[in-house]
Parts: structure tokens; C-alpha cells; sequence
């Protein structure tokens, strides 16, 4: 069972009123270092396996105020970067909403690809995401906990494929800056166990120890709900 944590970057001062995109340059703003310290401190207790980080600079020093301290190697994933807006790049995000593609945006975005030479279809990102993520899982073997520092809307797309929800549904997914989602692949099927956690303890998260030969994964889920992952 390989256990994926995806991060979202910290604040940059662009997040928010703009729609940054690719946009080069662009590192985390003092709110993002100081979210960027707090995920980090809050990630200490977890053995990570592998840090992969979109190119993008910021989630580049998001991923290495996580990496301060530990003995890992950053990697980086292009097919981990936001995606590609095209046109849309750079452009506030009230200008944007008066776009008539705005609302397929909202509504489909499994039919959008945004405008320009350089505008990438959402469903696209999504596959690019998701095959990262699945690539790295088999990479990094099923006993891995590694962490994966992105973009929200790419977030989203791979927890929407996870939950099993069409990409047209992946609005209704929230992503918050420096939040922690965390996803669990079996052999059958992903447990998605958090989603924009921004505040608590990772201890549920640590590897189960168990004496003698390790226990397989079960990919069942439990009927009723379970007891928790605190009860073993």
C-alpha cells in the first residue's frame, strides 16, 4: 500500500487575485514561507520515502523547507506543474469570470482547454497527474510514503480520479495553500484519507509496526465505516 501526500504550494503574492499558472519567477511571499515552516514541522514525524516536486518555484521552496533536515533528494516532475493556461496567464481572476469560458470552467471542465497556443485541456492535466503519481507509486515500491508538492487544480484532478468522480465534478473539491491530502493506493483500489488538512497531527499516517513478516494491505473497505485507523 503506497502512500501518497500531496502539497499544496504555499502563498505567493499572486495567489488569489491572479491566475499565476506557469508564471517563471514567482517564489513563495512571507505568509508562504512561514506556511511552507508549518507544513514542514508539521510533516517532521513522517519517514518520507521521496519528495517530487512540480518545477515551479514555488512549490520548489515549499518542497524544500519539507526536505530541511531529512536525508532526502528533491525529484522533479514537470507532469506535477499547473496547468498550462494559456492565455489566461497572469490575468486576474475577476477579469477572467466575465470570460464565457469561465462558466465551463465551473460547469465542465472536462470540456475546457484554454486559449492560446500554450492552453492545455483540464483533462489533460488530469492524466498527466495521475499517470505521475502512478508512476512513482511503482517506482517507489508499496511500502513507500512519499510526498508530492503541486498546484490545486492538479491536486484536485488526481483526488477526483482517487474518489472515482468524473473530472467535471472536481470542482466541488477544495484545496487550500500549504494544505496536506493524502491517498492511499491498493492493489484493488486508492482510500482517499485526507483532503485539505491544514491543521493536526500526521501520527495515524505512520507506517503500521507489526512483529514479524509485514501484513498485506487489504483493499476491502470496511463495511459500516470501521473502527478507524487508530484502533489497530
Amino acid at each position: 500500500m503506497t502512500t501518497v501526500v500531496l502539497v499544496r504550494h504555499g502563498l505567493t503574492h499572486l495567489t488569489g487575485p491572479v491566475l499565476a499558472g506557469w508564471t517563471p519567477g514567482l517564489h513563495l511571499d512571507e505568509r508562504g514561507e512561514k506556511q511552507a515552516a508549518a507544513v514542514a514541522e508539521r510533516l517532521r514525524p513522517l519517514p518520507l520515502t521521496a519528495v517530487v516536486s512540480s518545477p515551479l518555484d514555488r512549490c520548489l521552496d515549499t518542497a524544500a523547507a519539507i526536505l530541511a533536515g531529512r536525508d532526502v533528494e528533491l525529484q522533479v516532475d514537470d507532469r506535477l506543474g499547473e496547468c498550462r493556461y494559456g492565455d489566461w496567464t497572469g490575468r486576474p481572476l475577476k477579469e477572467l469570470g466575465k470570460d464565457p469560458l469561465w462558466k465551463v470552467v465551473q460547469a465542465h471542465p472536462s470540456a475546457v482547454v484554454f486559449p492560446g497556443p500554450e492552453g492545455e485541456a483540464l483533462r489533460d492535466t488530469q492524466v498527466r497527474a495521475v499517470a505521475a503519481v502512478r508512476d512513482w507509486n511503482s517506482r517507489l515500491g508499496p511500502d513507500a510514503t512519499w510526498l508530492a508538492c503541486s498546484h490545486g487544480d492538479v491536486i484536485k484532478a488526481i483526488v477526483a480520479d482517487a474518489m472515482g468522480l468524473h473530472l467535471d465534478q472536481f470542482q466541488r473539491i477544495m484545496i487550500d495553500p500549504c494544505s496536506v491530502t493524502v491517498i492511499r493506493y491498493t492493489e484493488l483500489r486508492p482510500f482517499v484519507v485526507r483532503v485539505n488538512d491544514t491543521g493536526g497531527g500526521v501520527t495515524d499516517l505512520l507506517p503500521a509496526r507489526k512483529k514479524g513478516r509485514r501484513r498485506k494491505a487489504s483493499s476491502d473497505a470496511p463495511v459500516g465505516g470501521g473502527a478507524g485507523t487508530g484502533s489497530d
